[in-house]
């Protein structure tokens, strides 16, 4: 161990955004459970060319007792470590979408199923990202919202989707069967903490597998210790919205 510089990160600021991400060439940083780590002190060179990178001003380069950077196993770790594109690129910024209705697309008219309309209908989306895992608990547009829970197929498969579903609040995606349950149950119970969540809509397909949704809704109200009040909305597969039994 010796005196040197490295890279500090306040927590209480960053907001998950991803941005510093691929600034550190050595993979130092990486996004764990909706916050920047730093994943070891030998993995950072104290250089400090993530600093620009976050726009909540998060990470500092302070002086303090720390492994001594190892340039070798620096780049073994930058060879194996994943990193998600959407977690590092800028299009994965948390952002409050103001709605708007779009003009007529022009590459619409060159599309052989497609026929440019003499008006486009507006989204009713507010937020981005939507997908759970890319989501930072501390985004503006979750702070005591009615949040929308939405298996990721439903959107394809209910046709009213945004005028009967989203209503303007905050939406977020996943699927109960292919993507990680544990990791959705610790995101969402951070959610409700961090974002103090007034309700919870779940909109799930009829499929049997996809219950695992409410499940994941009510583990991470366990989890977080709060009892959102809860809403479950079923989709059949021919696109109707079946009512309670």
């Amino acid at each position: 161990m010796t005196q040197r510089q490295i890279v500090k990160i306040d927590e209480q600021k960053c907001d998950g955004c991803g941005l510093c991400v691929p600034s550190c060439a050595e993979g130092a940083i990486q996004i764990v459970h909706g916050k920047a780590k730093l994943v070891a002190d030998v993995y950072c060179d104290g250089l400090g060319a993530c600093l620009g990178h976050c726009p909540r001003g998060a990470i500092t380069v302070v002086q303090r007792e720390a492994a001594a950077f190892d340039e070798q196993a620096a780049r073994r770790h930058a060879a194996e470590v994943e990193k998600p594109p959407a977690q590092g690129c800028p299009g994965s910024m948390a952002r409050s979408l103001k709605l708007t209705i779009a003009a007529p697309h022009a590459a619409a008219a060159r599309l052989p199923f497609a026929q440019p309309a003499a008006d486009s209908t507006p989204t009713n989306l507010v937020n981005w990202p939507i997908q759970l895992r890319l989501v930072p608990p501390g985004a503006a547009f979750l702070q005591h919202a009615d949040l929308v829970l939405v298996a990721d197929c439903v959107p394809f498969a209910y046709a009213d989707f945004h005028r009967q579903i989203v209503h303007e609040r905050p939406i977020l995606i996943g699927c109960p069967k292919l993507d990680d349950v544990s990791f959705y149950t610790q995101k969402l119970a951070e959610i409700i903490t961090t974002a103090g969540i007034r309700r919870l809509t779940v909109v799930r397909m009829e499929v049997p597998c996809c219950g695992g949704l409410l499940r994941i809704a009510e583990a991470a109200k366990r989890l977080a210790g709060i009892d959102v009040p809860t809403e479950e909305i079923t989709i059949s597969i021919r696109g109707q919205m079946l009512l309670p039994a």
